[in-house]
């Protein structure tokens, strides 16, 4: 057992989703430091690897279980790090835009929480709009600290309301947990039959 822990971990694309727990202390420790530049270097990094391990994942068949379960802690793990930081290196950006970096922070621990009320482990499910959400927010963060744009990052907030809402109704929806969803219409479609 351990053995196989040991090989499932050593594929590409879990190497790539571990590289986000260890950025995690280090995004931390630049933020703390003042490093804004470096800290925006490394995140742009983090989201890379974010990307490529579910590409990877796909075109090598190493999807599994365990992949996209660690694929949500280490989502978990940045986005609560992203939150933190942004309040060290950008207060004043982070005040201005508090309500919608509210909205973001419920929009991911919402679904999270109710997930973990329904079925006692974080859900994974990677829908399609999930992953449209977090590749607005990723790209509006960097426009709105480099570029002090804000439109871009309010939009995103709300697209990641609705990724959570949808991610809420197919945890409602579904008896027991399913990992890699689509959406909520795949999911109504699939137990139709």
């Amino acid at each position: 057992m351990h053995k196989n822990l040991i090989q499932e971990l050593s594929t590409l694309p879990n190497l790539l989703t571990c590289f986000r727990f260890f950025s995690a202390p280090l995004l931390l420790w630049l933020a703390w430091s003042g490093y804004a530049n470096y800290f925006l270097f490394l995140l742009a990094i983090t989201f890379l690897s974010d990307v490529l391990d579910g590409m990877a994942a796909r075109l090598l068949k190493q999807q599994s279980e365990l992949g996209a379960i660690l694929d949500s802690v280490a989502d978990l793990l940045i986005y609560s790090t992203i939150a933190i930081s942004a309040w060290w290196l950008w207060p004043v950006v982070m005040r201005r835009e508090m309500f919608f970096v509210v909205i973001t922070v419920i929009s991911y621990l919402l679904p999270c929480s109710i997930g973990y009320i329904k079925f006692r482990t974080i859900t994974s499910y990677h829908t399609w709009l999930v992953k449209i959400a977090a590749a607005l927010m990723g790209s509006s963060f960097f426009i709105l600290l480099i570029f002090d744009i804000a439109w871009p990052f309010r939009i995103a907030a709300f697209i990641c309301l609705l990724a959570a809402l949808e991610e809420i109704l197919i945890t409602l929806y579904l008896s027991e947990l399913h990992s890699n969803v689509c959406s909520l219409w795949h999911v109504i479609k699939a137990h139709s039959h």
